[in-house]
């Protein structure tokens, strides 16, 4: 099918024109065949200028019914929590789902009016329209009350590059939040917020409930719209609950899960009913006797999740400890191998850069069927500025570098190679949760490490290695898509000072789009023992 209809063009490019195009991909045309393309191109210019402004069609809230007011940048961040404050409470919710609770965003999630940092000065965006996430809360009687810092353009492990500044740990300060989610794990712990957003595509919600002593849940890819939020791979993005207890992670996610019919990441039948109820399977659980609460419950512990290098023989042991009670719940609980899970941290970072670098850092989303922040990506442009390059912290600089260097030296191969791989190690989970009903491991292999001093400037090598491995047990649940929950279990010493006490958690992750698994085995262990007195 031709891509234009032939016809006579409005204004011609000229041969000068497209011969600096042309010359620019190393292409030398004859001259007869430059003026056939002189009308082609000219009339695919004529579609470009005459299309119609996509603004008509966005949507745009009703501020009248989501009316938000006292939005300002805080003197006092709670020590790197805060972004931006705001008030905002929907004036005639649809249910009482989230009444009287009061949630964060993470600052990389589109609310009108309101600054959208993305914890970068990379681009100055501020927002015209609500990410569908945003919406429901409100709808469901919430009060949004800021957004929660991030860490400089969500690339980061460890909460030291946010624009607005470092975030500390609420256990510890000087020791590392998390991240990218790093403001929502902070704020959520010290109870300045009863619920916060965090956007996860290597472990960016469960990375920071874990150093925090939160629970976090990365939903099954595809169960919460990711509309009106910044990407970094459409293939790996996820948005979901980070909460207090998880009763309240069950809470929210019912709120939130469900299509909108933006996002092409979410199936377009399925998802409805019963499929979209969270808390009353939740509940069901927490009415019985403890000894019965697992009763049939098959609990796969996953021989590699233990195998990390670098691993912290601390962590093992607190989580190998946590995996012992859910006997005492009536659980069946054995060993489970999926060599693949050693492979899928390599895998993931040959699939990251040329996807990633594209769609994350200079806006370009192209093949998916969703909403297109087009606003921000005309600040961008199709190459990062010199300027725009030293906005980025290490991670993100690493990744662009990456994304520049593997175009130009494989171009689309290696990530063709690596997602085809990842396919396999998606099978052997999904192999190994026809065995059992959910697999456990530790969320990282060690507790937050110390922050670096502020302001220093020790170079991308030396900082990412402080986090060498922290992803080798969150990312891989990215790659396939499975729900991954991090509960906590008890605290651990900090490697840097074994007087320093810092949380640590267990992730437990389930079928895809059996979220409810994850939750129901969460409540239960957590219902009978307090993770703080272990």
């Amino acid at each position: 099918m031709p891509t234009v209809q032939p016809g006579t063009p409005n204004r011609k490019v000229t041969e000068d024109e497209l011969r600096s195009v042309l010359t620019g991909a190393g292409l030398e045309l004859s001259s007869s065949l430059v003026e056939d393309y002189r009308t082609l191109v000219s009339l695919l210019d004529d579609a470009i200028t005459s299309l119609p402004d996509d603004k008509s069609i966005l949507p745009y809230p009703d501020l009248l019914n989501y009316p938000r007011t006292d939005i300002h940048v805080p003197e006092d961040n709670e020590l790197g929590g805060w972004a931006t404050k705001v008030t905002a409470k929907c004036v005639n919710p649809i249910s009482d789902l989230l009444k009287g609770r009061t949630i964060a965003l993470k600052d990389n999630m589109a609310f009108a009016g309101v600054r959208c940092t993305n914890g970068t000065s990379m681009v100055d965006w501020t927002p015209t329209i609500d990410a569908t996430v945003v919406t429901r809360v409100l709808d469901a009687g919430a009060t949004i009350i800021g957004k929660a810092a991030c860490e400089n353009s969500c690339h980061e492990g460890m909460s030291a590059t946010a624009i607005t500044g470092q975030v500390h740990n609420p256990y510890q300060k000087g020791y590392s939040a998390g991240g990218s989610s790093s403001g929502s794990g902070r704020l959520v712990a010290t109870g300045s917020v009863d619920l916060a957003f965090g956007c996860d595509q290597a472990g960016s919600i469960r990375i920071p409930a874990s150093s925090c002593g939160i629970v976090g849940l990365k939903p099954t890819w595809g169960l919460v719209p990711y509309t009106g939020i910044l990407s970094l791979d459409a293939t790996v993005d996820h948005v979901g609950p980070m909460t207090k207890s998880v009763r309240d992670c069950a809470l929210f996610l019912e709120a939130i899960a469900g299509p909108d019919g933006w996002d092409d990441r979410q199936p377009p039948f399925g998802l409805e009913g019963d499929r979209l109820k969270f808390v009353a399977p939740v509940d069901l659980v927490l009415e019985k006797e403890p000894e019965k609460m697992l009763a049939g419950f098959k609990i796969g512990v996953l021989d590699e999740g233990f195998e990390v290098p670098g691993q912290d023989s601390n962590v093992v042991a607190s989580v190998r400890s946590a995996v012992e009670k859910f006997k005492s719940l009536g659980a069946d609980v054995a060993s489970v191998s999926v060599p693949l899970h050693k492979e899928a941290h390599r895998l993931w970072n040959c699939a990251s850069p040329l996807s990633r670098g594209r769609q994350s850092l200079l806006g370009d989303t192209d093949g998916r069927k969703q909403l297109y922040l087009t606003d921000r990506a005309e600040l961008v442009g199709s190459k990062l500025s010199q300027a725009q390059f030293d906005a980025l912290g290490p991670g993100a600089s690493n990744l662009y570098v990456g994304y520049l260097w593997m175009q130009e030296k494989y171009g689309a191969k290696v990530q063709g190679k690596a997602t085809n791989l990842l396919k396999a190690t998606s099978d052997a989970y999904d192999k190994a949760l026809k065995e059992f009903d959910v697999l456990v491991m530790p969320t990282l292999p060690y507790p937050p490490p110390r922050l670096p001093e502020p302001g220093s400037n020790e170079g991308p090598l030396n900082y990412l290695n402080r986090t060498t491995g922290m992803i080798a047990n969150t990312c891989p649940f990215n790659n396939s898509g499975h729900p991954a929950l991090s509960l906590p279990v008890g605290f651990v010493p900090a490697r840097e000072d074994p007087t320093v006490k810092l949380p640590t958690a267990i992730q437990i992750v389930g079928r895809k789009y059996a979220d409810v698994d994850c939750l129901k085995v969460a409540a239960a262990w957590e219902r009978v023992f307090d993770w703080k007195t272990l």
